[in-house]
């Protein structure tokens, strides 16, 4: 029988320490999930007790979005000058007021001022748990740590889902009331509190970034919390010592700790962190789950089967993220991303040519066999190849590509292109499902996983085993 040796038992400690540290973190993801499906089981009911057209619940839905991008734009800003766990508890109270608020919304227009609000909550969260993740974890595991950002927006989504569905069931449909004379829409928004409150009290037990920690001049608590995560195999000496040779060169030189470049006004790391996050929701990925069940409907499900299959996609979903905790530290980020880009391409195309055979428009569109087959088959592939690549890579990338001084800003201003490409996507899709019927729009998603392709294979840097003191340089490789 093997036994570990003192040092390898204080170095399995100490990374479990980091896979904690980096789960905790990860419930901003859980939020972030569960926020962008929540409203999808409450939307119908939303608009017939307030008697909306559906130009307003289009902007009630889509304005938490815009929200999003705010939060994440002003989170990496924030995160710099308060620090990353402060930032953390900023997001938790944001959601947690504005779930509440969301609950006993009496009009559509303070119901989207609400929605906003979480958006912003949403937004900071999308963005410091990247950051914090990357720089409390050990370069040979801050892939898979870093993974568990998507894996909890997955069970976020999952986890909403199933609230909305038990919440309507229980009440024989959301528009009606449930307990205390609250609909069951407005339970849908108040379940939203306990996960908030559960991050930000993780938030206010966590330590503090070593690296902010350092850029402050603690470097003892900051030696402190290096210690307990990297283990007695690393020299957390040197290692602070390279953090503040790297801070002292950035304030040598101000343009280094800045975005601006002279690409378009932007460094160009900056940018392709920007593109890169633009072409994540470019595929289509939102329209999959915002709506599936129009999607499983047009190719043969009824109602309740239509939800049935949105959940078994759904639960695809979070099972395919651990294909990537398993493989990204071992295959590396531009491999995986490859793969994802050139599977999403073919299984989109195959979409688009299968809804080229469709009747009807509308509510009553239809695929006949064996094209409802293949649509099916595609959809679920394509869900398999961004959840194992795309959905989790990018926040990683976002986490750990940017040189240290740009850090959280660089990642704040391509979380925020993240998420206006998904309320560019998320408001089009109607509307040109409406002109165009399914194929054009999924023909569109296609052209952009393959236009992916070529950006990978041209821009991003493999960042697999770098630290992140190490950074600037293989950031700038190819760019």
């Amino acid at each position: 029988m093997s036994t570990s040796t003192p040092g390898q038992a204080a170095a399995h400690s100490a990374h479990r320490k980091a896979t904690a540290l980096a789960t905790a973190a990860a419930v901003g993801g859980f939020l972030f999930g569960f926020d962008s499906s929540v409203i999808n089981g409450a939307v119908d009911a939303i608009e017939g007790q307030f008697d909306l057209n559906s130009t307003v619940t289009g902007l009630v839905v889509a304005i938490a979005l815009l929200g999003c991008a705010l939060g994440a734009w002003s989170g990496g800003k924030l995160a710099d000058r308060w620090g990353r766990t402060h930032v953390m508890v900023l997001g938790a109270v944001l959601f947690f007021a504005s779930s509440i608020l969301s609950a006993i919304a009496w009009s559509a227009w303070d119901l989207a001022l609400w929605r906003f609000m979480a958006g912003v909550g949403i937004g900071i969260a999308s963005v410091i748990a990247p950051a914090y993740i990357a720089e409390i974890a050990p370069a040979v595991m801050r892939g898979r740590l870093g993974s568990l950002q998507q894996l909890a927006i997955t069970v976020g989504i999952f986890a909403a889902l199933l609230s909305d569905q038990i919440l309507a069931t229980a009440a024989g449909g959301a528009a009606n009331e449930l307990w205390f004379g609250w609909e069951a829409w407005r339970w849908m928004f108040l379940v939203a509190v306990v996960p908030a409150a559960v991050y930000g009290i993780l938030a206010l037990r966590m330590p503090e970034s070593p690296r902010y920690l350092v850029t402050k001049g603690q470097d003892d608590d900051a030696r402190r919390v290096l210690s307990s995560v990297l283990g007695p195999e690393e020299d957390v000496d040197a290692r602070i010592s390279e953090i503040r040779h790297s801070i002292s060169k950035d304030e040598q030189n101000a343009d280094l700790g800045s975005l601006k470049g002279d690409r378009f006004g932007l460094k160009p790391i900056v940018w392709v962190g920007i593109v890169m996050a633009i072409f994540q929701q470019f595929v289509g990925i939102n329209v999959i789950f915002y709506y599936s069940t129009t999607l499983w409907q047009a190719v043969g499900f009824d109602e309740s089967q239509a939800f049935l299959v949105s959940t078994i996609t759904a639960v695809t979903n979070v099972a395919v993220t651990f294909i990537a905790i398993a493989l990204i530290d071992k295959v590396g980020r531009r491999p995986l991303l490859l793969i994802g880009s050139a599977g999403m391409a073919v299984s989109l195309g195959l979409m688009a040519v299968c809804f080229t055979q469709a009747t009807g428009s509308g509510d009553t569109i239809s695929l006949p066999d064996p094209w409802s087959i293949v649509a099916l088959v595609a959809a679920n592939a394509f869900v398999v190849f961004f959840g194992a690549t795309w959905g989790p890579l990018m926040w990683v990338l976002l986490g750990e590509m940017f040189p240290n001084r740009i850090r959280a800003a660089a990642l704040g201003v391509g979380a925020a292109a993240n998420w206006i490409a998904n309320f560019v996507i998320t408001l089009t899709f109607p509307p040109m499902l409406d002109t165009f019927g399914p194929a054009i729009p999924y023909l569109m998603y296609a052209v952009f996983a393959a236009l992916s392709f070529f950006f990978v294979l041209g821009k991003i840097p493999e960042t697999k085993g770098v630290e992140l003191e190490d950074m600037a340089g293989e950031a700038y490789k190819r760019t």
